[in-house]
Formats: C-alpha cells, structure tokens, sequence
C-alpha cells in the first residue's frame, strides 16, 4: 500500500482559512460508507441523522497556547518553539524552530525571563526535550505569553481564539484542537441530548502527527508519534452497555476514535484507563469500536485520510473527497464536515 494512493487534487482556494460565522452552518457531506451514496447537507441536520438511543463521543481536550517565541540568553537569537506533550513535571517535548541553535544546556527566555526553557535532550526531526523554570500557574503564563498553534497551511490571523477550540473543551494539553468538534454548538448538543442520544467524552491531547505529513513510500513503514488518552469509568461503563444492547457509537473526530480503537484492542471491552497511544489506522484495520464517524476533509496523503479511507473504503472516500471539491466544501481544521455513517 503505497501513500501516493491517498493523494488527490485540491484547488488552495478551498483551503479554509476563517472559522466560519455559526458553528453548525458548516456543509455536510453524509456518506454510506457501505453504497458510497452521497449526501450533500448542512451540520445541523446532524440531529436528523442520528437516533434515540445512539451514543456520541466527543474529545474534550483544550488547545493550549502552544506557540512561544523567545531568544536564546548566550546570544539573543530568536528561537520559537511549540510545546507537543508534557514527559513528567514542567518537562516538555517541544518543536524547536531553528533546531541547530539549540544544543543540550541552551537556554530560551520568553517574556523577559518570565518562562525560561533549558535544552535537556535532542531528538529527531528538530524535537528538544526542554525543562521549564517559571513562577506561579504554567497556563496562566502561557496565555500571557504563547499563541495558538494555528496549522501552517492556515495564514490568515485568528481574531478570536475561542474559535478554534471545541464549545466543551475541558482538558488543557493539545497543541491542535480536535477540529471535527468545531461545529458543535451547546444547543445543538442539548438538542441531541433532549432527542436521547447519549453524548459522553474522552480526551486526547493532540501532539506531532497532526504536524507531520507521511513521508515513506510504503504506508506500513510509517512511524505514528505517540499521544496521551484518557476513559473515565462511567463512560466505559456506558460504552459497553451500547455495545452489548446493539446500539451505535459514533466518534466525533478521528482522535476520539483513536481513543475508543486502543482501548478496545488493549483490553477487549471499553475500560477506565489512561495512557499513550501510537495507534495507526489504514485499510485493512477492523474496527472494533466504533460504528459511525463525524470528521473533517484531511490533508492529501495524510494518516487521517488513511483511517478514514480504512472506515469507508478508498474508493469511496476519494470519491467523495471528488465531490466535495466539486461542490467547494472548506477543507481541513476550519472547513466543512463529514458523516460517515
């Protein structure tokens, strides 16, 4: 299986660039993912599509302001890094941008040595591992200091920063939001909570894949970093209760269903547990968690085309990926939706 088979042709005019105004007015393409029938609707009629009795499972993790820009104390060179994952205490993973600056002892001061990072550890790819010296609460600093960590092929400046979070967003520690959630409104949610679709939550705080493109020829040669989950024991328990009477789980975004995908091959039953997950999910993998899924269009020859495509089918998927640019669907994190049902 080769990653040239998940290309396709995307005019940038359809790379979206803004969040829309309303939430939930995002276009909806709504494919059966066992006839590859498409159809073309609005993310509201969400409420329409799903059922008494379904289950829905969103990731409540919070985007922290991930993006610091700093200079380096030996020489005042400018260094910006982007915080990926926390290892243990005020330890972190970060993306060091120029990463040949900085060698094991640099230390970088942001905000005039209001958080300073010293270099403990190089890795690939231009990863440090830093430690981090500062005073006082860490997100409360990083919303003074950092950015949001805006994907680079968004470049147009985010007036409200809200608007790339989830309206449920709860868990700080992702350096991207989970984007499929974005067009959840809180009345579309007690909406669907009034028609007695059962909305539970996981966490997944999202790191490095979300940055890094498929760079081998052969699919199964790729090398997924890990993330963080987490299930608390109720929604297990509510989980396998769906399971045994029939009903459907529907995953909002593919890091809730790689969340649900690892727990279930770890332990065969949804389970209270947390931990890192490198899960990868191309054609071929038989789900065993989940029955339906609400996503975003993906980048070309991306792991999340790949998992989508392994739900749906290849054919189907491009096809559909075909018809959406034919109708102008908004691409990636700030474009429009897909129900894979």
């Amino acid at each position: 299986m080769k990653t040239e088979d998940f290309d396709y042709e995307l005019p940038e005019y359809l790379i979206a660039q803004t969040p829309i105004e309303k939430r939930d007015t995002s276009k909806m393409l709504v494919l059966d993912k066992k006839t590859g029938e498409i159809q073309h609707k609005q993310f509201h009629d969400i409420l329409g599509e799903l059922q008494e009795g379904d289950v829905l499972v969103l990731n409540n993790t919070k985007v922290i302001p991930a993006r610091l820009y700093g200079i380096k104390e030996e020489t005042n060179a400018s260094i910006e890094l982007l915080l990926l994952k926390e290892k243990e205490n005020d330890t972190w993973e970060c993306l060091t941008k120029p990463a040949k600056r900085v060698k094991v002892g640099t230390t970088i001061s942001f905000g005039n040595g209001l958080l300073k990072a010293t270099c403990i550890k190089i890795k690939e790819e231009g990863i440090r591992i830093f430690e981090l010296q500062y005073e006082g609460i860490l997100y409360e600093i990083l919303d003074q200091l950092g950015e949001m960590p805006l994907p680079p092929y968004i470049h147009e400046k985010l007036e409200n920063k809200d608007r790339y979070q989830t309206v449920y967003a709860k868990n700080e520690g992702s350096a991207a939001a989970p984007t499929a959630g974005l067009h959840f409104t809180n009345e579309l949610l007690e909406n669907l909570a009034n028609k007695g679709i059962q909305i539970l939550y996981v966490t997944l705080h999202v790191g490095l894949g979300t940055f890094r493109p498929v760079s081998v020829e052969d699919v199964t040669k790729h090398q997924m970093h890990s993330e963080f989950y987490q299930m608390d024991e109720e929604t297990a328990n509510t989980l396998n209760l769906a399971k045994k009477e029939g009903r459907r789980i529907i995953a909002v975004g593919t890091t809730s269903t790689r969340v649900l995908e690892t727990v279930m091959k770890l332990h065969h039953s949804f389970q209270a547990c947390s931990g890192w997950t490198d899960i990868f999910i191309y054609p071929g993998y038989q789900f065993e968690a989940i029955d339906a899924l609400i996503t975003n269009f993906h980048l070309p020859k991306s792991t999340l085309l790949m998992l989508v495509s392994a739900l749906a089918g290849k054919e189907h998927i491009l096809h559909a990926y075909e018809e959406a640019v034919k109708h102008e669907y908004r691409f990636f994190s700030f474009g429009d939706s897909m129900f894979i049902r």
